[in-house]
């Protein structure tokens, strides 16, 4: 039997209208070579708690739109900002090192979890008039509330650093880790660069290859480069593949 067509999945995190043209940006860069809309878009209802999406805005209309053409949508927290206090020492160094203070959901209690889940959820699927891909957290970073609301919540996917998988039954559909950026400080945008640099060299070819790109990589032209010659490479004798081809088979 031969192997499956590696499939490569492409997603723009931090969706909101505060950083609309740099997403813009982003989605230029990534579908080059793409036939279509091949790539999932991670939606914040209100990033930091001061860029709100309102339903019946120009933005919500683009949600939609990018939506209607074939775009997943993720709902990706709710502010992307974590203020929780976290006990003990893996929570606090994920808190700390992991991500610059925007894991929203590694350490909220299952009730809150779950609150904000399904208000993202509504909120979202109101304006594109259709379910939601999944649910992402912030920095792919889940506190034990969050987990156990995902499977409560029934969305249909979800993603971390490593896999891709399915809430409700725990199954996993995608394994491999996510090529991504950091801009927020020298040594991590070294990092990011040389990590992208070896992916594009001796990633091994798998069934489901992620990559993701976030606002900030659009102030660093060494990024940006490094995204495009990235995608380019990891495309190269793959497809590009969408994450609702990953979803439950209607039925099953």
């Amino acid at each position: 039997m031969s192997r499956p067509e590696p499939s490569l999945l492409v997603s723009i995190h931090d969706v909101s209208p505060k950083f609309e043209g740099k997403v813009d940006r982003l989605a230029d860069l990534v579908s080059r070579d793409m036939p279509g809309p091949h790539y999932a878009m991670l939606v914040v209802p209100d990033h930091w708690g001061d860029s709100p999406i309102r339903a019946g805005t120009p933005f919500a209309s683009r949600l939609r739109a990018w939506s209607d053409s074939g775009v997943d949508m993720f709902v990706h927290g709710w502010f992307h900002l974590d203020r929780s206090e976290h006990d003990g020492a893996l929570a606090r160094f994920k808190a700390k090192r992991m991500t610059a203070g925007e894991g929203e959901f590694l350490g909220l209690d299952h009730d809150v979890a779950r609150a904000r889940m399904a208000d993202g959820r509504k909120l979202i699927e109101d304006i594109i008039g259709r379910p939601a891909t999944g649910f992402i957290a912030p920095a792919w970073l889940y506190g034990e509330g969050a987990m156990r609301a995902l499977g409560e919540e029934g969305f249909a996917l979800a993603e971390d650093h490593m896999k891709v998988w399915r809430p409700m039954t725990g199954e996993v559909v995608a394994k491999g880790p996510v090529i991504t950026w950091a801009s927020r400080s020298r040594w991590r945008i070294a990092s990011s660069l040389a990590v992208a640099a070896m992916a594009r060299v001796a990633l091994p070819r798998r069934p489901w290859m992620r990559l993701a790109v976030h606002p900030g990589d659009t102030n660093v032209p060494a990024l940006t480069d490094s995204i495009a010659r990235t995608v380019a490479s990891l495309s190269r004798g793959a497809r590009f593949a969408r994450y609702s081809e990953l979803l439950p088979a209607m039925g099953a």
